[in-house]
């Protein structure tokens, strides 16, 4: 499907509103059209170039309200049409973070968050 994105191409750059093509979920995942969206500090600070982590291009905008639009093969907590609020870090459901309830603190998907792909090691935007 087609989606606007907020685009940092380069660091000190200002956003663009750029149309990508963005895949459907994969089994485990949720896709959500956002409803409401901000640009935190921690979008704030990649797009600075302080951020050394911080990759371009990137699309920033992970806070927010949104609606569950489609899920992948296996998603059972969420249903088409549910009002969620996205987390900025998915929960492996079996780290001994996750499994104490601190789901905030996943490490799971650290191999990968910093490199702006999903913990499968891919892109959903192209």
């Amino acid at each position: 499907m087609k989606t606007r994105a907020a685009v940092a191409w380069e660091a000190g750059k200002p956003l663009q509103i750029e149309m990508l093509d963005l895949a459907g979920p994969r089994a485990g995942e949720v896709l959500l059209r956002n409803v409401a969206t901000g640009v935190c500090h921690t979008d704030a600070f990649t797009l600075s170039g302080e951020d050394p982590e911080g990759i371009f291009p990137a699309v920033l905008g992970h806070e927010g309200g949104a609606v569950v639009e489609e899920v992948g093969q296996g998603v059972t907590s969420v249903a088409v049409g549910d009002h969620v609020i996205p987390l900025y870090t998915p929960e492996c459901g079996e780290c001994s973070f996750c499994t104490s309830g601190k789901t905030n603190l996943c490490q799971a998907i650290r191999v990968t968050q910093g490199k702006g792909l999903m913990p499968d090691g891919t892109s959903r935007f192209s």
